[in-house]
Parts: structure tokens; sequence; C-alpha cells
């Protein structure tokens, strides 16, 4: 195997991975060249998206069977498992469509202008190509679950493809990653329920707060490019006041889980689940209170290395709902 070139972490004669790729990563090490590109597009050399993506549909099942009067079920564990493969698919073709629409900004950002449809690896038809054997792929699995699942699954696609147009009309675009990224909430909770009660709404919102949360860290990472190139963000608009939105969120984020689980558990009954399933948004808002501080908003490998530790700040929680469900 050739070695890396030690100022870019590239092989001699390629293009540079992405920045916020973890260096040494497997796709750049060992992919083989023809599809890296591609493996590129649909971030599987970051895989800290698929991970935020994921574990809201973990909470979805968990609370929902938590609150199931004939609790877990043998489904359930494909229902996991199943959301555990959406959502690595979703993801990389929810990214390469934002890649696809992208690529003439991506080339303008010091952090994004190594993307494989900047630098002239892929194509923009090979992208979409790609982009629909991931969606395809995905449908498969949707189609396992009941009909109100497949529904809602069928409806985040507006989500999906609207999402990379926000941050050309809206200050807000980190709102409409959070409608889009936390929808397996509603998926998952309808895929053991068949419905989607008020706790399943509620703990979505928690999810929408959450990516309020996380992504206004990842997005000061591009403020300065973004402010040069008329792209709009949260962290943008929340400027020197991004702590104080921060804490707003993650308050909105731990009370409303707080609700979901209130909501769903107290009908049936049973004070160790309630105990157990409210600590999931104690041990929630503690972790995203540890990050705020270690929070540098104008280092931008601060942010990044916060952002990424939210994968624990998710895991939380599903842990904690988890154990309610067996208690």
């Amino acid at each position: 195997m050739p070695e890396l070139d030690q100022a870019t972490g590239a092989e001699p004669g390629t293009v540079a991975p992405v920045a916020d790729a973890a260096p040494g990563n497997w796709v750049d090490r060992f992919a083989p060249a023809a599809v890296r590109p591609y493996l590129r597009l649909s971030r599987v050399d970051r895989p800290i998206g698929t991970w935020l993506l994921f574990l809201p549909c973990t909470w979805g099942v968990m609370l929902a069977a938590a609150a199931d009067p004939n609790g877990w079920k043998p489904w359930d564990v494909w229902i996991i498992v199943g959301c555990a493969g959406g959502a690595f698919l979703m993801r990389g073709a929810g990214c390469t469509w934002n890649d696809i629409t992208d690529r003439k900004i991506d080339g303008a950002v010091a952090r994004t202008r190594n993307r494989p449809l900047p630098a002239g690896q892929v194509k923009p038809w090979q992208a979409l190509v790609w982009m629909l054997v991931q969606t395809s792929a995905a449908a498969l699995i949707l189609v396992s679950y009941n009909d109100a699942a497949i529904g809602i699954g069928i409806a985040s696609l507006a989500l999906v493809a609207f999402y990379p147009f926000a941050k050309r009309i809206t200050w807000w675009p980190q709102l409409f990653l959070g409608l889009a990224f936390n929808w397996g909430v509603l998926l998952a909770s309808a895929a053991h329920a068949g419905v989607i009660g008020l706790s399943a709404v509620l703990l979505y919102g928690a999810g929408i707060a959450w990516t309020l949360f996380y992504d206004t860290i990842y997005a000061h990472q591009d403020r300065e490019d973004d402010a040069l190139i008329g792209v709009r963000s949260t962290a943008r608009l929340f400027g020197s006041n991004t702590r104080w939105w921060l804490r707003l969120f993650m308050a909105a984020a731990v009370v409303l889980m707080a609700a979901a689980v209130i909501v769903a558990l107290v009908p049936k009954g049973d004070p160790l689940a309630l105990v157990v399933g409210t600590g999931a948004a104690w041990a929630f808002g503690w972790h995203m209170s540890w990050q705020l501080g270690r929070l540098d908003i104008d280092s931008p490998e601060n942010c990044l290395r916060t952002f990424r530790s939210n994968r624990d700040a998710g895991l939380l929680p599903a842990l904690f709902l988890a154990v309610a469900v067996f208690v």
C-alpha cells in the first residue's frame, strides 16, 4: 500500500481527503480508488452523521416499547437493524444530493473544496445515479415495515430534497436539518405501535432542538466562508450570542424529552420505568452542558470535536430508554 502524504493525508497523485474526515480513516487508506469518491459522497469516511440519523430511531422504538403494555416485541430487533441500515443509506443519499446541489458553494469553502464534485472526481450525473442506488436500497428496507411507517418514510423525502436549499432562503437551515434528521423518531415509533402518539411528537421536538444545538456548533466552522459567499446559518445569525441560544436549545431538548417520557410512561403505572426513562433526559442534558463547558466557537477544530461528541450525547438517552423497557 502506498504511503500517505504527510501534509495532506492522501496518496501521492490523488486529491486530498476532505478536511473534516478523520485522519487515516478506512476509506482513504483501504477503499479502492475507483469507489473512494462515491464513499466520500456518502460520508462513509465521516460516520458521525449516520449516528445522528440513527439514534433518534432508537429513541422512538424504545419509548414506544416501554409504553406498550405488551412490552418489547421480537419484531423490534428488525426495526432497529433496519433503521441502522436505512440511516446509513439515506444519510449517504441525502449527502450525495446535498453535494450535487452545493457543488459550486463547496468549491468556494476551504473545508469542502476537496469534496468529490468540486474536486472533479465525480460528474454530477454519476452522483445522481449513486444517490438513486442508495435511495432504492433504503426503500427495500422501508417496505418491510407497516403501512404507517412506510407512509412516514416516504414523506421524509420532501424534507431531504428541500434541505440543501434552506441555507439559500432562510437563516435557519439547521431547523430543516432537524426536521429531517429526527424523522426516524416518528418512523420507528409507528413501526412499533402502528400510530404516532403525542409522546413520539414530543420526542421528535426534543430531537429537533438537539439538532439545532449540535449543527449550530458545526456551522461555526464555516461562518467566515459562509459570510463571503452569502450562505446563511444559525451560526452566522446568532454570532456572539451563540452560547445563549445553545443553552435555550439544550433546555428545550431536555424538557421535551422529559415530557415525552412522562406522557408515554405515566399511564403504564410503573414508577421504576418512569424514573429510568426521565433519567434519559437528565443524561442528555448533562452531556450537552458538558459540551458547552468545553466549546470554543472561534476554533474550527474545537467545533468539529464538540460536534462529533454528540454521538455519545444521543447514545445516553437510547441506553436509558432501553433499560426502561425491561425494568
